[in-house]
C-alpha cells in the first residue's frame, strides 16, 4: 500500500481531533462564501461547498507519547524503612585490680600476666633504704655509695611475683563501660587532627555497633 500524503495525513490529524471522530471513513472540505476553508467530518452545510475527501481505513490514530515521570505509588503504602544501623554483640570485659597498688582498670583478658614488683610496694614489711642498700648506707642511694652492693641476688630476694585478680562483668557493668569509653573516645576525636582521626572513627563506629544492644 502507498504511504499517506502529507496533505492526506494532515486531513487525517484534522479529523481524529474533532469530538467522536473515528479513524476511518470520509472528510468533508468546506467552503464558506468568504473563502474560509474548514474540514469536517460531517457533510457541509447547503450554503457552503463541499469536497468530500476518502481516508485510508488502516490510518492509525498517532500514539500518545509516554509519561516522563514514574507512576506514583499507591497511596497508604508504608514508606521504606531505613537500612538498619550495624550491630555487634556485646564484648566481653573484665574488671581488675592491681595487685600493687589496689587501682581499678578495664581488660579484655580475664587472666592477666604475672610481673615482679617491689616487696615493699605490697604493703607487707617497709624495709628502710638502708637495709635495702646494706650496711653502711643508711639513708643513702647515690650511686657512688652503692656501687658493688647492689647485686642481683639482692635484688631478686627483695621482688616478688604477683598478679591482678580480674571478674568478668555484668551486661550492665559493661554498657556503662562502653559508654564511658565512647565518650572518652569522642573527646579525642574532636582534639585529633585530619590526618589522626582514622583510628578514633574506627573506634567509634565499633562502639556505636556494641552499645545498640544496650
Amino acid at each position: 500500500m502507498a504511504p499517506m500524503s502529507p496533505c492526506r495525513l494532515l486531513l487525517a490529524c484534522v479529523v481524529l481531533a474533532l469530538p467522536g471522530a473515528a479513524v476511518a471513513g470520509t472528510a468533508y472540505r468546506c467552503v464558506a462564501a468568504d473563502g474560509a476553508v474548514t474540514y469536517r467530518d460531517t457533510p457541509c452545510p447547503a450554503s457552503q461547498k463541499q469536497q468530500a475527501i476518502p481516508l485510508d481505513d488502516d490510518a492509525a490514530a498517532p500514539s500518545p507519547m509516554p509519561a516522563s515521570t514514574a507512576p506514583e505509588a499507591p497511596r497508604g503504602m508504608p514508606a521504606p524503612s531505613p537500612a538498619p544501623r550495624p550491630t555487634a554483640p556485646l564484648p566481653v570485659l573484665y574488671a581488675c585490680q592491681r595487685a600493687t597498688d589496689g587501682t581499678s582498670y578495664l581488660s579484655r583478658n580475664g587472666d592477666p600476666q604475672p610481673y615482679q614488683a617491689p616487696f615493699g610496694v605490697l604493703g607487707a614489711v617497709q624495709m628502710p633504704l638502708g637495709a635495702v642498700y646494706g650496711p653502711g648506707g643508711a639513708g643513702a642511694s647515690a650511686p657512688e655509695l652503692n656501687r658493688g652492693r647492689v647485686t642481683s641476688g639482692l635484688v631478686a630476694r627483695h621482688y616478688v611475683w604477683v598478679q591482678d585478680r580480674c571478674r568478668p562483668m555484668g551486661p550492665q557493668e559493661t554498657c556503662d563501660a562502653l559508654r564511658d569509653a565512647y565518650d572518652e573516645n569522642e573527646h579525642k576525636l574532636k582534639q585529633a587532627f585530619e590526618s589522626e582521626r582514622g583510628p578514633y572513627e574506627k573506634r567509634e563506629a565499633e562502639l556505636e555497633a556494641q552499645l545498640t544492644h544496650c
